[in-house]
């Protein structure tokens, strides 16, 4: 039976309570997995580094050595990889584990052309498919208050994959048409990451012209201005804690030249997105693609020291 067409059965979990294969299972990956097993959903995990998969085995997971070992007999198939590429790859491996026709919940930050593009490739495999960006870090995946932008072609979908998406977020939001939430996502990062450069160039700044960086994040501080983000990231730039990421820097450079390549395409020229691009990529060159994207942080501030010695 086509997966675009079939009505829910979840025959191994019963009525409502899925078998989950997540493929990927890094910082997001394996949050989603623990609090998927902790919802008490049957969980199947891969990662091309077993080793990353089989802390999962702690919570109930079966650990899979390929793809679709791991979604032979799975309900919903989570894939929690890098970029569209990464996505295509292993799902491709997963061909011959797909013939229960799962649902397709696909999890990754891509462009609205590359989310179409998945769609289609779920189409060719045979099975239902749900684009599903996640809003939120590691921080929020652990805690399962994640929220989702979710689209799909296939409006029973909705509910084959609410246990799983109540299992790993506060809040769902659906649209309309696939492309449409990672177009959302693309929008929602472009406030993100600016937003970090912003403060890293405030306190940087402040450093530069002989004022306590601190203030800067005092007098944010109660103002109309401020956010628990702020207040996140601000302490964490000035003590230089920024080696545990809770999104990694070379994922957010990924993103950044997701958002300035799709505006470019559109006919829109994002100014402060381009800088804040530039400023990823060079911080992620320079080797800082593994620590916090507040790690940007390190880049005007060497800027500034070199100024200094040019004097």
């Amino acid at each position: 039976m086509s997966g675009a067409n079939r009505t829910p059965s979840f025959g191994q979990g019963g009525r409502g309570r899925p078998v989950v294969a997540v493929l990927g299972t890094g910082t997001m990956g394996e949050a989603m997995g623990r609090n998927i097993a902790a919802a008490g959903l049957g969980l199947r995990a891969w990662n091309r580094n077993r080793a990353a998969a089989e802390p999962l085995a702690n919570s109930g997971a079966e650990v899979c050595d390929t793809p679709a070992e791991a979604c032979r007999g799975a309900d919903v198939v989570v894939t929690a990889l890098s970029n569209e590429k990464v996505v295509a790859d292993v799902m491709d491996q997963a061909h011959d584990g797909l013939a229960g026709h799962p649902v397709w919940v696909q999890t990754c930050t891509v462009s609205p052309d590359g989310g179409r593009r998945l769609a289609e490739q779920a189409a060719r495999l045979d099975v239902a498919y749900v684009e599903a960006p996640l809003l939120g870090t590691k921080e929020p995946a652990v805690a399962g208050t994640l929220t989702v932008l979710a689209a799909s072609p296939q409006k029973e979908a909705r509910e084959e994959v609410r246990p799983v998406l109540e299992a790993v977020a506060a809040r769902t939001v659906w649209l309309d048409e696939v492309g449409q939430p990672s177009s959302l996502k693309l929008a929602y990062n472009a406030w993100v990451l600016t937003t970090v450069e912003g403060i890293a160039e405030s306190l940087t700044l402040a450093e530069t012209l002989g004022v306590d960086p601190h203030l800067v994040i005092d007098v944010i501080d109660g103002s109309g201005l401020n956010s628990p983000y702020v207040q996140n990231k601000g302490p964490k730039m000035i003590d230089d804690d920024l080696d545990a990421p809770s999104f990694p820097l070379e994922a957010a450079a990924k993103d950044a030249g997701l958002i300035t390549n799709t505006a470019r395409a559109a006919g829109l020229h994002l100014g402060i997105a381009e800088v804040v691009s530039e400023r990823l990529h060079l911080a992620a060159d320079d080797g800082l693609g593994r620590a916090d994207v507040a790690a940007t942080y390190r880049m005007p501030r060497r800027a500034a020291s070199g100024s200094e010695e040019r004097r």
